[in-house]
């Protein structure tokens, strides 16, 4: 367990609390391994990711798990290795690079509303939005929480279109008692420093698909088959071996730290839930989020502060927050000419003006759940004030 932030008088903590910590192996860990991979003199593509892919698919319950150089990288590949043209439905309430990855593919996006509950694809939304040139849906597990899957899944099969996850937060994540990966077409997993299962920089793209498999095998190639007759544009999105050996290392521990992820985030809901103005994401029974972050919905009305004025009053607590997703991607200078004229996202906007980001690691110490939290209850006590002298003033 991580050695406990140290609480001091005026000020809740006294040094910063990041808002995520990745829990990495030790130097003598890795010295073997390591030494090995330097001997061998092959730095991307060898034996160390062979045996990563392996042990990941097993995990995933999938067919194949091919390593590349990121998330982004392989979103790409899989939008073009699935044949790909015109529309894609997909929620504006995500990381951009969900969406700007369609964009390097040539493809349009089509924004979507996600549930203001779940924070995700509502598969009515989604189905509201497919147009006659949609070929696919687009769903992101936000925070780690899993998607509506089996509704998605009819939405896509319904219509025909492919069914694609942003599955960035998704290592630790169980859809009813599963891993995710195996659903849809391919679902697409992020390895960086921030989630759960670090590999210092990397992604997974997991299919069950053979032709989507292989044209994402040779696409982080450049496209190049090995006779330097470019069957697709690829890309150099290949995996180093020093990243594939940290990713192996952090599959051991994965477990372990969704479990505690989910003990820190049943702490914190114990010791907000009774704040006034405090609601939390919800998550489907049966399920089990990654707790990749951990974030409250604040409404200001009833808190009496609004959202950003929380995260002022926390960072003078020395602890560190975030606002996902502000703004929203449909609001995005490089995507907003693709929302349609006059539409409107009404639980994205919502839940981008009101979630806050607390610290969540994957050793994180109770105690500093209890210091953030004595730090939000100062922070109501100074809104029950405002509202008081707001209320005082109206009456004079």
């Amino acid at each position: 367990m991580a050695e406990a932030v140290a609480l001091v008088k005026n000020s809740i903590f006294k040094a910063r609390v990041p808002i995520v910590k990745p829990v990495l192996p030790e130097i003598g860990d890795l010295a073997q391994e390591l030494g090995d991979i330097l001997q061998s003199g092959i730095l991307s593509k060898g034996a160390t990711l062979g045996r990563f892919e392996d042990e990941i698919a097993a995990h995933l319950g999938v067919k194949h798990a091919v390593g590349v150089s990121s998330c982004t990288t392989g979103l790409m590949l899989t939008y073009q290795a699935c044949g790909l043209t015109g529309d894609v439905v997909v929620p504006s309430f995500t990381f951009m690079a969900t969406v700007s990855a369609l964009r390097w593919a040539g493809l349009r996006p089509i924004f979507a509303d996600v549930d203001a509950k779940t924070t995700n694809l509502d598969p009515v939304a989604a189905e509201e939005a497919i147009t006659p040139q949609t070929q696919a849906i687009v769903a992101v597990h936000n925070s780690g929480n899993p998607a509506e899957i089996d509704a998605l899944e009819l939405v896509a099969r319904k219509h025909g279109i492919r069914l694609i996850f942003d599955s960035a937060h998704g290592f630790g994540s169980l859809y009813q008692g599963r891993a995710l990966g195996p659903q849809g077409d391919a679902s697409v997993f992020s390895l960086s420093a921030t989630k759960l299962l670090v590999a210092g920089e990397g992604g997974i793209v997991a299919t069950n698909d053979d032709e989507i498999a292989g044209r994402v095998r040779i696409g982080r190639e450049f496209g190049n088959c090995g006779n330097y007759d470019s069957v697709h544009p690829g890309l150099n999105a290949r995996m180093t071996e020093f990243n594939a050996l940290l990713g192996r290392h952090g599959l051991r521990n994965l477990e372990a730290a969704a479990l505690h992820r989910n003990r820190i985030a049943t702490l914190y809901r114990q010791k907000l839930s009774g704040l006034p103005g405090v609601r939390f994401q919800q998550v489907k029974s049966g399920n089990r989020s990654s707790c990749k972050d951990f974030s409250v919905m604040i409404d200001a009305d009833a808190f009496g502060l609004t959202r950003n004025e929380l995260s002022d009053a926390l960072a003078a607590e020395n602890i560190e927050t975030r606002k996902y997703y502000d703004p929203p991607v449909h609001l995005q200078r490089a995507y907003e000419k693709f929302a349609r004229p006059g539409q409107k996202l009404p639980n994205t906007d919502l839940l981008a003006s009101s979630i806050l980001s607390l610290p969540m690691w994957s050793d994180m110490d109770a105690s500093v759940v209890s210091g953030i939290c004595l730090a939000i209850e100062k922070a109501l006590e100074s809104g029950e004030v405002n509202r008081a002298e707001v209320q005082q003033g109206a009456l004079v």
